[in-house]
């Protein structure tokens, strides 16, 4: 038994409470560059210092987040009145968290599939984190729907990776989000993301069993099943509830301290509907179901600043806005139509 088994519990229950989710604002340098850059905006340090603080002074935000992923060079930020990002974050009771993965690189010897680098010295980053101030971190697996993959080898390799991850940070005070992220790219149908889903997720809690992981100290962020975006006809909403849950309902454990999904690519809309679809159809489901989205919650607000200063305030008022509809999804009382009209007010 961890010596932070006490404060692993609080942290996993806290981070799940009823009406609030986790915002996933631990893209890499390369990416959130990337970003700043279709829009014009500068790929500098400053920028993207300007960028998260934007997000963690947005008013009220905290009335919807429980705690934020943080990357390595953000959790070392401050604002600019000097005040550390895990500070205001403590202040305003939201847990900071901690992107801990090396990021992903072709796996030898299977075409086109991926694994996720990052264990070694992994306990010592972790530690150092821990003192910093975060209490819970992630790690993202990814698995490619294709003519032939995923492989067992990749499902498998990928799975004891997390659960490697996931025993460290327990061993070392942070409570570990798993992410096994079946991609919704391609063509897929919504069986064969159901079929991939289910694989995956066995292979995970097998992994986890034999790390010896805390099912209560740790969270759960699963892509949604869903047919891929290139398939022919979309998937109605109530069918992506129905077939993610019974999926989650035969392969994850009633013990997981919470289910916090990825959008993986959905529109907003979307990944509000499909999330309060699931509360609304599933109430008496044994974990709590709820949110840890990037693009979903940030993307609107990044389009609204866009690198100047005087739109701050807009921008902030549209992430509060994605911010607050999650919320409601995560208890069932999200509409499409209420998401709008609040969107012109």
């Amino acid at each position: 038994m961890s010596t932070y088994t006490q404060e692993l519990q609080t942290t996993a229950t806290a981070l799940v409470a009823k009406g609030k989710g986790i915002l996933a604002m631990d893209e890499s340098n390369g990416t959130c560059n990337k970003r700043f850059e279709k829009l014009g905006i500068a790929p500098t340090a400053e920028n993207r210092r300007a960028y998260r603080e934007l997000i963690l002074t947005t008013p009220n935000l905290n009335n919807f987040i429980s705690g934020a992923i943080l990357f390595d060079e953000t959790i070392k930020q401050s604002s600019s009145t000097g005040e550390s990002f895990v500070s205001m974050m403590q202040g305003l009771g939201m847990i900071p968290g901690i992107k801990v993965d090396g990021g992903t690189k072709p796996f030898d010897g299977h075409p086109d599939e991926l694994v996720t680098e990052g264990l070694d010295g992994l306990a010592d980053r972790v530690s150092e984190y821990y003192k910093l101030g975060a209490r819970f971190a992630k790690w993202r697996a990814v698995i490619t729907i294709g003519a032939d993959i995923p492989s067992a080898a990749c499902i498998e390799a990928n799975a004891d990776a997390l659960a490697r991850y996931a025993a460290i940070c327990q061993a070392n005070g942070l409570v570990p989000i798993v992410e096994p992220e079946v991609l919704i790219d391609g063509d897929h149908t919504l069986d064969r993301c159901q079929e991939v889903t289910a694989a995956t997720l066995k292979e995970v809690f097998i992994q986890l069993a034999i790390q010896g992981v805390e099912l209560e100290q740790m969270i759960l962020k699963p892509s949604m099943v869903i047919a891929g975006l290139s398939a022919l006809l979309p998937t109605p909403v109530n069918e992506v509830a129905t077939a993610t849950i019974n999926t989650l309902m035969q392969e994850v454990p009633p013990t997981v301290a919470g289910i916090a999904f990825l959008s993986g690519g959905q529109t907003n809309e979307q990944a509000a509907a499909h999330l309060n679809a699931m509360n609304v159809m599933f109430p008496q489901a044994p974990w709590a179901v709820t949110f840890s989205y990037a693009r979903a919650i940030q993307q609107s607000a990044l389009d609204k600043w866009c690198g100047d200063s005087a739109n701050v305030a807009a921008a902030q008022k549209i992430l509060a806005h994605r911010a607050a509809c999650n919320s409601a999804a995560s208890v069932g009382t999200y509409t499409v139509d209420n998401d709008r009209q609040l969107a012109l007010v």
